[in-house]
């Protein structure tokens, strides 16, 4: 059974069933930054045993639509989709957790000092992932969307990046640079825990720590996994391989 779940990257598994993305957070399994993986070398990664991940994938009901396949809708719909809701999402948390962990290190930083951290890297967090969406809106998704409209090598759009897999690269490593810091992050809150002598912005705050990483990881998974190389594959269709 592990073999017909190991021809797959764990990225195209989560892309063809969304699901999937509930079994692998339970194992601890990187499916967004790391989604190019085989299961066995996922599993291997995260220390866990394939077989109990297979019957944990093999217990999903079965699925209720063909369009749960986000490898079957257009490219400008999976934009569309990002940024409407992913995009939106970030930039509606953002402020909130920021202004609720200022809250929390004034009322708890003396008892919990790693909470000054916490409030830094998430900081450091924010100002990344504001820009980073900027260039996606901006420079990025305008380009890819060009590219899905044309319809012969005539109509290719002038890029300003050389090859579409230069900024994917760029954006890509920015992925990972925002996974490191949300992992330290919930290691600095040893996964979002409230300590008994917490005030009520605690669990709050830790609360909306924790979502914020789950939406996240959704979020890159499309990027990475789907969009990203649809976009790939698109550009060398045009071209015949060749870098623009």
């Amino acid at each position: 059974m592990i073999d017909s779940f190991n021809t797959s990257t764990i990225g195209a598994l989560v892309a063809a069933d969304f699901r999937r993305a509930e079994v692998f957070e339970r194992f601890g399994i990187d499916f967004c930054c790391n989604g190019r993986r085989l299961l066995t070398e996922a599993c291997s990664a995260a220390d866990v045993n394939p077989g109990d991940v297979v019957r944990a994938l093999g217990a999903l009901p079965g699925r209720r639509s063909s369009d749960d396949d986000v490898r079957r809708w257009p490219i400008p719909r999976l934009i569309d989709h990002v940024v409407s809701v992913h995009h939106a999402s970030v930039r509606s948390a953002l402020p909130v957790i920021a202004q609720h962990l200022d809250r929390l290190t004034s009322t708890d930083g003396a008892n919990h000092p790693e909470l000054l951290r916490v409030n830094a890297y998430f900081s450091l967090l924010a100002a990344d992932l504001s820009q980073h969406l900027l260039k996606e809106e901006h420079v990025l998704f305008p380009y890819i969307r060009d590219l899905a409209g044309s319809r012969d090598t005539v109509l290719i759009p002038r890029s300003p990046f050389g090859t579409v897999e230069n900024p994917i690269r760029m954006m890509e490593r920015e992925h990972a640079e925002a996974g490191d810091t949300v992992r330290i992050i919930r290691e600095l809150t040893q996964g979002y825990s409230t300590p008994p002598d917490g005030s009520p912005t605690y669990g709050i705050a830790m609360a909306e720590l924790q979502q914020f990483e789950h939406d996240l990881r959704r979020h890159v998974h499309l990027e990475n996994n789907v969009l990203f190389p649809a976009a790939v594959r698109l550009e060398q269709q045009l071209t015949g391989g060749l870098d623009g």
